[in-house]
């Protein structure tokens, strides 16, 4: 009920260029909760969203970037597969791809491991790079024996490295003990840091 005396505000209307509809203004459309249909520039912009051909996903740009790893570095298969499988949701044509790379002489298990032995040998005694090897999953045989050649080696590499970070015999236990820990955590057997401590010398016991 309008009280006496009250009245209704009249809004007024918007003017309307000729030949609009009744009660339309420009912004009826947004008001009324009613949106156009989406326009060609639209369709086209979902269209550009979609895979394509050229997706990074494809076997071709997979491969490219296979290449682009290697091109860098030596990689163990194992590694480049880990590397690859999450720019594919084929582990079929991942596969093949690996064994093309192989094929084509591109990947190696066994020039990675050799590169590994370079960069470690110095440093590191023969269980640490046996345990990086098992973990790159170059293979049993491979391992075995590079494991055997580095063995041969191993005590004149302990010798090079605790002269590098030591050089003296153990004055105490403590002493020993500290030389013991940093030769193993180096990935020296037990027997070698015993005889490098012991300051035996026959080196090529």
């Amino acid at each position: 009920m309008i009280r006496k005396g009250w009245s209704v505000p009249v809004v007024p209307h918007a003017s309307r260029e000729p030949g609009a509809a009744a009660g339309a203004s420009p912004g009826d459309d947004h008001e009324s909760g009613f949106a156009p249909p989406p326009s060609s520039s639209h369709s086209h912009a979902s269209a550009a969203r979609r895979p394509s051909a050229d997706s990074p996903r494809t076997g071709r740009s997979l491969k490219s970037r296979a290449l682009a790893y290697l091109s860098r570095r030596e990689y163990s298969r194992a590694e480049l597969s880990r590397k690859l499988m999450p720019l594919t949701d084929d582990a079929d044509a991942l596969e093949a791809l690996l064994d093309s790379l192989v094929c084509d002489g591109w990947l190696s298990d066994s020039r990675f491991a050799e590169s590994v032995v370079h960069r470690r040998a110095a440093r590191a005694g023969t269980n640490r790079i046996v345990s990086e090897l098992k973990r790159h999953a170059v293979g049993e045989e491979l391992i075995e024996q590079i494991g055997a050649q580095l063995r041969e080696t191993e005590l004149a590499r302990a010798q090079a490295v605790w002269r590098k970070k030591y050089g003296q015999l153990p004055a105490t236990p403590a002493e020993r003990a500290r030389q013991a820990r940093f030769l193993a955590a180096r990935g020296f057997s037990l027997p070698i840091i015993a005889k490098i401590l012991k300051g035996i010398e026959d080196w090529t016991d």
